[in-house]
């Protein structure tokens, strides 16, 4: 983060997305201003906290994906939910605290994964060593041995014999390490790593009642090992995986965790607007003001007990999004709207941003497309009239029936290249244009017929 100035910040997601100016300038500076708060004096960083946004926009113009990218694009502890998911404290459902739980297990995962890396050389020297054990198990001599009438001492044939498996050990590890002995089989315990899945519902957490449900059916069940034959590449992995798992220090992990998630922790709410009542009313609206009562001392700063320990969240920056079509962002409970400063307005997308989407990010569809034809040696063109065309088409269908922004472009690219990609097994080094007689031709019956386009597009 100390390297990423927010025009390079905005820079980076301009390869993925396209417009969205304003959404992308205001998620920029609020990352900027994590790193700005740690070169504060420490008696005024803890005074300075995150300003919170809200993104406003209509479904499929990029909210998501400016979360989505940010987690690629930051070292930041990141986690995405989606606010429906809650439900008041009295009511089955996942609690609000879950989010923060959640997000403190995926980065325990992540430094775990970051730590085993850091090992990862001296965990493959030590499965080396197990791994030569294995193929040559050390001979145990237990008594002195009669030759040529001469009684010679234990201690003599001891030091013979392993100045012998020594030379031969190292023999077996030269060819190890050249893969001579990849076709060879060791008998290996494995550990059956398959756990029954619980999920417990539940009005306080777990960790609440200090208790950690996971671990605990863990030590209850027995360790179930098995005895496997399997090839010398295979063992080396499982065997440096083992070694890894065993070099790791969790309370290192734990510590440097707690103290990320704490520093620069991000929570993407998705669909908030989902979460506010649209009236006075009964049955599933009943708790979605508690469920903002609920979140309101989360999103403010409040200690949450996890099966780690106490993790605050006064410095976590909380980015929530939502389609916000029947309701406003005034209409959350007035203390939670205090919450959140920043309000960005996403533009809904039309023909010419289409375009873009279809041909400028790095990932965009028309590439996907070429690049998974080619692997059945089919080379596939766009004409531009033909791009201008889908973009028109897509532009169309959502104004006519529901506007799912560019996630449109998906459904008409899949209806308009159906045939290509069955045939393409077939077609052999063939060269397919895509022109605007083609995707009028494929097009023209879906698009002009209002209840089929509602059905396929």
């Amino acid at each position: 983060m100390s390297n990423l100035k927010p025009f390079e910040i905005v820079a980076s997601l301009d390869r993925y997305i396209i417009g969205q100016k304003n959404a992308k300038r205001s998620v920029s500076i609020a990352l900027r201003n994590r790193w700005r708060r740690q070169q504060v004096p420490e008696d005024l960083r803890e005074e300075i906290t995150p300003k919170n946004i809200i993104l406003i926009g209509p479904t499929g113009v990029g909210k998501t994906e400016i979360a989505r990218r940010l987690s690629l694009l930051t070292d930041s502890p990141f986690f995405k939910v989606e606010a429906s998911k809650f439900t008041e404290v009295g009511y089955v459902g996942r609690d609000v605290e879950s989010m923060v739980r959640d997000l403190v297990e995926l980065t325990v995962n992540k430094v775990r994964q970051s730590e085993k890396v850091a090992v990862a050389q001296k965990a493959s020297q030590i499965a080396e060593e197990r791994m030569l054990d294995l193929l040559l198990p050390k001979p145990t001599p237990k008594s002195p041995v009669e030759n040529e009438g001469k009684t010679i001492p234990f201690s003599q044939v001891a030091g013979q014999e392993e100045e012998k498996v020594s030379t031969t050990r190292e023999k077996l590890r030269q060819m190890l390490r050249e893969g001579k002995l990849d076709n060879r089989y060791v008998d290996l315990d494995v550990s059956d790593r398959s756990t029954p899945v619980v999920e417990v519902f539940s009005n306080v957490g777990m960790e609440e009642l200090g208790l950690n449900f996971k671990d605990m059916m863990n030590n209850l069940m027995p360790k179930n090992v098995k005895r496997r034959k399997i090839k010398v590449p295979e063992a080396m992995k499982t065997l440096a995986e083992e070694e890894a798992q065993n070099l790791v220090d969790m309370d290192s992990v734990v510590r440097m965790t707690i103290e990320k998630v704490e520093r620069s922790g991000i929570i993407f709410l998705d669909e908030i607007d989902k979460i506010v009542a649209k009236g006075q009313g009964h049955g599933p609206e009943v708790s979605r003001e508690g469920v903002q009562r609920d979140l309101l001392p989360i999103v403010e700063g409040s200690t949450i007990n996890t099966k780690y320990g106490p993790v605050r969240t006064d410095h976590i920056l909380f980015i929530a999004s939502g389609a916000f079509h029947a309701i406003k962002p005034s209409d959350l409970i007035p203390e939670l709207q205090g919450r959140f400063p920043i309000r960005v307005e996403l533009n809904a997308l039309g023909k010419e941003e289409f375009v873009r989407i279809l041909k400028e990010p790095r990932n965009a569809l028309l590439l996907q497309y070429c690049a998974l034809l080619k692997t059945e040696g089919v080379e596939l063109s766009f004409e531009d009239s033909a791009i201008e065309r889908i973009a028109a088409i897509a532009e169309q269908v959502n104004q006519r029936t529901e506007n799912i922004g560019a996630r449109r472009l998906h459904t008409l690219m899949e209806c308009l290249l159906e045939d290509v990609l069955f045939d393409a097994p077939e077609l052999d080094a063939a060269k397919v244009v895509v022109d605007e007689v083609y995707v009028d031709e494929k097009l023209k019956a879906v698009k002009d017929d209002v209840d089929l386009s509602r059905y396929i597009l």
